[in-house]
């Protein structure tokens, strides 16, 4: 058997997990998404420096998810075929050039090269780093990917912050800060990287190729209708939350009156919350099944999204907190779903819905940003609120549970 072959393959449940080495990619995932969220959040800044429109807004949006998902699935499989322990730092080097281009963009043009920079390093890590995770997980992988998973969120948590704190107070080439973050960054993955190089060289030996790969109890055919059930409730909650990362600032501050500043505070209490509820899904979905974290996280927001757009300051805030805590522990349970649907292919699995994850985004954003332009940005929330009701086809997914003992 090749050894690309021999890479997919799971690790049996009684191998340790290697929780270092599960923080240490939690952090990598941590600081890319921090610089994705910073990105966003100085999009007031960069709409107000260099006068653009809504749609405008939106197109940048849509370069960047594009770059960020369209080409997860292709390095997913690469990952798979050809590993190596470099990707990662790879990666970070291709966000630290769009962040360093970002800081001293004066035209749409240099603005739309610098996210696509920062999208494409995006595209490396996530698929990567998941698929590390993978490996790392000693068999708890719903534990793993939420570890994982916490990371993104608070990083996506800290980037508002940031760049309320130092980009709007103190302007666009303060980016240049981030960039050196980035350098930070490269240095963290170290650990990753000796652990990696042991890991292949344990699984070219002749006790690697031993390893047993773990499947489910559905045929093909079941495997591709729980796919699409997964694709349609990817759609839902990516569209719904495009709405939030994207353009809840601007709707606080426009039905609100508040500030850029204070609405970033906004935006990280939801994507803080957002965090917590990542760590508390893996778990539960190891105890109790995927599918009802699944079926509860997107079904259980609808109450809260529609109420709202109806709501007063306060209540939308605490209201996106509750969406926050409830809908952010989908994507693991999901990403885990399909990983033990096919777990030879945790590379392309985890390119494949991360890239859907940022596509749908991206697309939504330049989709809603027209919306916005031409009947308000209310106008946005109050149609977005529908699209976790679509959370209710979860119910229609069969119950995965790997076997242990490797054949069918």
């Amino acid at each position: 058997m090749k050894n690309n072959t021999v890479l997919n393959h799971t690790t049996t449940s009684s191998s340790r997990t290697t929780l270092n080495i599960l923080f240490a990619l939690s952090l990598a995932h941590m600081f890319n998404d921090m610089f994705q969220s910073v990105v966003s959040a100085s999009y007031p800044v960069i709409k107000d420096n260099l006068a653009l429109s809504f749609g405008q807004i939106g197109i940048i949006a849509l370069i960047y998810q594009i770059c960020a998902s369209v080409f997860q699935p292709v390095f997913g499989v690469l990952f798979d075929k050809r590993p190596t322990p470099w990707y990662l730092t790879i990666g970070t080097a291709s966000t630290l050039t769009g962040l360093l281009i970002l800081a001293f963009a004066n035209s749409l043009y240099l603005v739309i090269i610098s996210v696509a920079f920062i999208g494409l390093g995006s595209s490396i890590i996530h698929p990567e780093a998941s698929r590390l995770t993978h490996y790392a997980s000693g068999g708890k992988h719903g534990l793993a990917q939420s570890i994982f998973q916490v990371g993104g969120n608070l990083g996506g948590a800290i980037g508002p912050l940031l760049a309320a704190l130092v980009i709007a107070p103190y302007g666009q080439r303060y980016m240049a800060v981030f960039a050196g973050v980035a350098i930070i960054s490269m240095l963290t993955k170290r650990p990753i990287v000796k652990w990696y190089k042991a890991r292949i060289k344990t699984i070219q030996s002749p006790a690697g190729k031993r390893e047993v790969i773990h499947r489910v109890r559905l045929t093909k055919k079941q495997v591709y209708y729980s796919l699409l059930i997964l694709l349609i409730l990817i759609f839902s909650k990516y569209v719904y939350t495009a709405s939030l990362s994207n353009y809840y600032t601007f709707y606080l501050i426009e039905k609100f009156g508040i500030t850029t500043q204070q609405s970033q505070f906004f935006l990280f209490a939801f994507l803080f919350a957002s965090a917590v509820g990542t760590l508390l899904g893996g778990p539960i979905g190891d105890r109790f099944g995927r599918k009802y974290v699944i079926w509860f996280s997107i079904l259980g927001t609808a109450p809260f999204s529609l109420l709202m757009p109806h709501a007063n300051l306060f209540w939308t805030c605490v209201l996106s907190i509750l969406i926050g805590l409830v809908l952010s522990s989908a994507f693991s349970a999901i990403l885990v779903y399909a990983q033990e649907l096919l777990p030879t292919k945790v590379g392309l699995i985890s390119g494949l819905f991360f890239g859907l994850a940022f596509g749908i985004a991206g697309i939504a954003a330049a989709v809603l940003g027209n919306i916005a332009d031409h009947n308000g940005i209310e106008y946005v929330y109050k149609f977005c609120a529908y699209m976790p009701l679509l959370g209710f086809v979860a119910i229609f997914l069969p119950n995965v549970k790997p076997l242990r003992n490797g054949s069918h």
